[in-house]
């Protein structure tokens, strides 16, 4: 179904329903399971969350912060770029304070998560982040849960949805079904549209790799001003999470992702029958809410555009207040509204 609340109504129950816990999550410590610290091994700590904790999966050893009840219904939170697991900051506390157990793993090419074999591709394609969730939820032994993310993160999520229903309660996605092909990217669009992409031709280039190498700080900093144009952000605030694409493969994956939309890069055969499911733009059929910011200043679909494409209970919110790309970060109380919400529709 899609929901006819107006955004002031979202607004006014956003406030009722986290007000006192929003008052209160700089005080709420982000804490880890017992049951899985008692088998982690310490992580340095990660500002804002604690130590991280490190699995292997899949190809990756992945790093992420989780917090809530051990036993809780489960929770992913799924990052884009240029950010990282600190866009869940605030977040995290408002679910776990819910009796979420939440899990908030950084990408491969961000933070800690590393690729295990140095011989392995470093691809950034689509299908291959999705790949790596369900790896995670093996290693942990996660047999389903609610998928929810932003930019790179709402496309893997909307991918797990897809492609993995029975590994994926629900989802909640910023920016809505965002699903690609090589086929669908090679169509061009008009000059004003092609405009807000303007970094992923810098990226096309040798010139735009070496520069995304020796600049990925600054540039990261340039893409959040015009992501998010009405919203503020200290040098604290973004250095925490500027600290994420130090990782030794980012740039080859950032580079590699682009270059695939645009099939300038190959993909690996071993993931070519995802891809050409995903080519066919799957409907997603499990309980959706999609959300947008009303100053999201990122390139995005209009919410008329993907709505039937989630054929399963579904609702659409946009969140006022100058609220742009990084929304969880900009309006965490709304976000994290909408995942509990998304279980009862």
């Amino acid at each position: 179904m899609t929901s006819t609340a107006t955004p002031e109504d979202i607004d006014q129950d956003r406030r009722q329903l986290f007000g006192a816990a929003a008052l209160g999550a700089a005080a709420l410590p982000f804490f880890a399971s017992a049951a899985a610290a008692q088998t982690a091994p310490a992580r340095p700590a990660v500002p804002g969350f604690g130590p991280l904790k490190q699995i292997d999966a899949g190809l990756l050893t992945i790093g992420y912060a989780e917090a809530g009840p051990p036993k809780g219904p489960v929770v992913i939170l799924l990052h884009g770029w240029p950010y990282d697991i600190h866009s869940f900051v605030e977040v995290a506390p408002l679910l776990a304070r819910a009796g979420y157990r939440v899990i908030i793993p950084y990408l491969r090419g961000y933070g800690t998560t590393r690729f295990r074999s140095p011989d392995t591709v470093r691809n950034g394609q689509q299908a291959v982040f999705a790949v790596d969730v369900i790896a995670l939820m093996d290693a942990l032994h996660i047999p389903t849960a609610i998928v929810a993310g932003f930019d790179w993160g709402a496309r893997t999520a909307d991918i797990v949805a897809a492609l993995w229903p029975e590994r994926c309660k629900a989802l909640v996605s910023v920016s809505g079904y965002l699903i690609g092909s090589q086929q669908a990217n090679s169509a061009p669009l008009p000059p004003k549209a092609e405009l807000g992409w303007w970094y992923q031709f810098y990226f096309a280039t040798e010139r735009g790799r070496i520069g995304y190498e020796r600049n990925r700080h600054d540039f990261a900093k340039l893409i959040w001003e015009l992501a998010s144009p009405r919203a503020t952000f200290d040098a604290a605030v973004f250095e925490r999470s500027a600290a994420a694409f130090d990782n030794p493969d980012h740039v080859a994956i950032v580079i590699h992702n682009y270059r695939w939309r645009l099939g300038l890069a190959e993909g690996e055969p071993l993931y070519a029958p995802i891809e050409t499911k995903l080519a066919a733009a799957p409907a997603i059929a499990v309980p959706t809410i999609t959300l947008e910011g009303d100053a999201n200043g990122a390139p995005h679909p209009e919410p008329a555009s993907y709505a039937a494409r989630f054929t399963g209970k579904y609702a659409h919110r946009t969140i006022t207040g100058g609220i742009g790309h990084d929304l969880p970060r900009e309006a965490p109380a709304a976000f994290a509204e909408a995942v509990i919400d998304v279980a009862r529709l």
